[in-house]
């Protein structure tokens, strides 16, 4: 059990755990779609799979790896968000892949006076523990779009289920 007086331990601990948690139901929706689905917008204001997964690794790699881990990154936001068409499933989670085990990474050696300091990111001013906290939610957030759009686009085919004890 953590001291509450640190809740670094547990927190970075969690981050861990939900990174890779939030990666799994990503890979598995993202293996049931076919090459046109991952690219599929429902109308051009706004993203697809394959954007998604672009921003998440931007994301993740400016807040996580550049922001805590001090890891220089130049970030491309706009593009991850314009492009149409690009790499495959497979190229496109393996990427996402080599991030979230950065990140992981990152927050298993975090020491607790990391996540007191203060970073400036995107001009957002959060502490180490205000980083850590958005990119869990942040990866949450278009986890649940993905499965969303897999579930539409898959319809009776998508067997997700990632609770199945709970049925």
């Amino acid at each position: 059990m953590y001291l509450m007086s640190d809740p670094s331990p547990a927190l970075t601990h969690e981050a861990q755990r939900l990174f890779a948690e939030y990666l799994g139901k990503i890979e598995q929706c993202v293996g049931l779609l076919s090459p046109e689905h991952l690219w599929w917008r429902p109308n051009p204001r706004c993203t697809s799979v394959g954007n998604i997964l672009l921003h998440l690794c931007g994301n993740l790699s400016q807040w996580v790896l550049a922001g805590l881990g001090g890891v220089p990154f130049e970030r491309h936001r706009r593009e991850e968000f314009a492009a149409v068409e690009g790499e495959d499933a497979a190229a496109l989670l393996g990427r996402l892949r080599e991030v979230v085990a950065s990140c992981r990474d990152v927050t298993r050696d975090l020491p607790e006076e990391r996540l007191r300091q203060t970073f400036v990111i995107q001009g957002i001013t959060r502490t180490g523990f205000g980083v850590l906290l958005h990119a869990v939610e942040h990866m949450a957030y278009h986890t649940g779009q993905i499965v969303y759009v897999a579930k539409q686009l898959v319809g009776e085919k998508a067997e997700i289920e990632f609770h199945p004890h709970l049925k």
